[in-house]
């Protein structure tokens, strides 16, 4: 066979392995709305910069009539591309080819790509629709899920691992993008459920539909797995580009600058309004976090998931940053079991990227009652406390109005190694609100007075000119400055220049012991 015989049998192999399952197949997965494997790396990737390995790879099974079904590459497309320039490691997989469901070989072209990301220090992403282990290969499937989930382990913390979620995810197929950074999902078309509602009813006999059971709404809101929410796929493909423009490639450099030109020295004097003179009037922390960020622009992380808390991204004098920001007009910015774990974890990545987290505070305390108690606040609190005390990038944090109790010490506060901290002069920081206080302080005096209302009135107004202030705090450094609202925008970023060369260095160990 010559040269040119050889290359045209090439190019009808290629043609055939970008078939997938066949066309009636591709046909079938377009009319449910969803696009192909490869479509997919078409719109996640720059044009043209796709290099795709292991096109030829197919299945070694002999069993249950396989032999004679050897489709090239077996259910999945791997390989690297460029999103804004910058290299990524990609696998998607193809719902066409026997419903996508994973096999040794299949297994094995998804661990090369991840061994490649981490050799190379660059962000690996995924793109799952499968309908899980190809029952066809029994244990062999299941051990290539393993050597998957021991690759997304080790590469935690050395290069970012996103997984888009765009058909069916069941079983043992939800750990790999449960263990990896940020999950996105799909109204409509993705799923994500560890048994699906078939077996559910069987089981506990509850009625349920795989939207309700595992759809994205439940995840991105109920459960909390899926960090972002997409009407389509197309937005979901762009929402993974968007994301990595704050992101590293790994945890050894630099976040990427933004390329905004707002002014640097921009002062806001809407900020001045923000803040209700009333201490229990509610505010949305959005406003403030807009007039302050680059460009007002904020990637939102679990935008729908523990709203009491606010925790994204966003560039602050092109510099990227993580954003944890209390929010007033959610259960009035408390701390809950959601919010809590929501937090810590978005901070544990923020300080394995070496990306700065600025917190705007404004909470009330942790929120009161059984249900939280016997739920494990104690616990899952810890773990917020814990993520802010063990990380040593830049940590800031303003404090716009009410600092109280044990979760004043949480939120990135000088005592757990903050390293800018300034309040408005709107902050309250003391043990507690002034009425709680006072009830507790004056309980007797009051009781016995001849007018208890008045009394209250009177002690609460002592206490709120005495503590409920910044200045007690800022005589003792607890905070480093008392600023203009308006100027927020200019200290943060002074203070982002200042800590670039910061050096802080938790003591040598395997591992602390977070309270999980």
């Amino acid at each position: 066979m010559s040269m040119r015989e050889k290359l045209d049998l090439l190019e009808r192999r290629r043609a055939e392995s970008e078939l997938g399952g066949g066309a009636q197949r591709l046909k079938a997965q377009h009319d449910k709305g969803k696009l192909s494997a490869r479509e997919r790396l078409d719109v996640l990737l720059d044009d043209g910069s796709f290099v795709e390995l292991d096109r030829f790879v197919v299945h070694r099974s002999t069993d249950f009539g396989l032999d004679e079904q050897r489709i090239y590459g077996d259910g999945v497309v791997t390989g690297s591309g460029r999103i804004d320039g910058r290299l990524v490691y990609v696998f998607s997989q193809d719902f066409t080819v026997f419903g996508g469901s994973l096999s040794e070989a299949f297994a094995e072209k998804i661990c090369k790509v991840m061994d490649l990301a981490v050799r190379n220090g660059a962000p690996v992403i995924g793109l799952n629709d499968s309908g899980g282990a190809r029952i066809q290969e029994g244990v062999v499937s299941l051990g290539g899920y393993a050597e998957i989930f021991l690759r997304n382990t080790m590469a935690s913390g050395v290069v970012p691992q996103i997984s888009a979620i765009l058909g069916p995810c069941a079983g043992g197929a939800v750990y790999s993008p449960a263990i990896t950074d940020f999950v996105f999902m799909t109204r409509g078309t993705s799923y994500m459920f560890v048994t699906g509602p078939n077996v559910v009813k069987t089981v506990t006999h509850e009625d349920v539909t795989m939207e309700a059971l595992g759809g994205a709404d439940a995840h991105g809101a109920t459960s909390g797995v899926s960090h972002f929410t997409c009407d389509s796929e197309l937005a979901c493909l762009q929402g993974v580009r968007d994301l990595l423009r704050f992101l590293p490639s790994n945890n050894v450099e630099p976040p990427p600058r933004g390329a905004s030109t707002d002014p640097r020295d921009r002062r806001e004097e809407s900020l001045l309004d923000v803040v209700p003179d009333h201490p229990n009037k509610p505010y949305d922390m959005h406003e403030v976090l807009k007039r302050v960020v680059d460009d007002g622009e904020f990637l939102e992380v679990h935008k729908d998931f523990a709203g009491n808390i606010l925790c994204g991204f966003a560039h602050l004098g092109g510099f990227s940053v993580g954003i944890v920001a209390n929010q007033p007009a959610v259960l009035a910015g408390v701390l809950d079991i959601n919010a809590s774990t929501k937090a810590a974890r978005f901070i544990r990545f923020c300080d394995a990227f070496n990306v700065p987290v600025v917190t705007f505070e404004d909470v009330p305390g942790f929120l009161p009652g059984t249900a939280q108690e016997h739920g494990g606040i104690i616990r899952h609190g810890a773990k917020l406390l814990y993520a802010y005390c063990e990380a040593t990038v830049p940590k800031l944090t303003v404090i716009t109005r009410k600092a109280y109790g044990g979760a004043y010490d949480v939120m990135s506060s000088k005592h757990i190694r903050g390293d800018f901290n300034v309040a408005w002069p709107t902050a309250e920081i003391a043990v507690m609100g002034p009425k709680g206080a006072v009830e507790i302080l004056f309980k007797k005096e009051i009781a016995e007075s001849d007018d208890p209302a008045k009394a209250m009135e009177l002690r609460v107004a002592e206490y709120t000119e005495k503590f409920a202030n910044p200045y007690v705090a800022a005589s003792r450094g607890y905070i480093d400055d008392i600023i203009d609202p308006r100027d927020t925008r200019a200290r943060l970023i002074d203070a982002l220049e200042s800590l670039q060369g910061k050096r802080d260095r938790n003591p040598p160990k395997k591992h602390g012991n977070i309270p999980l």
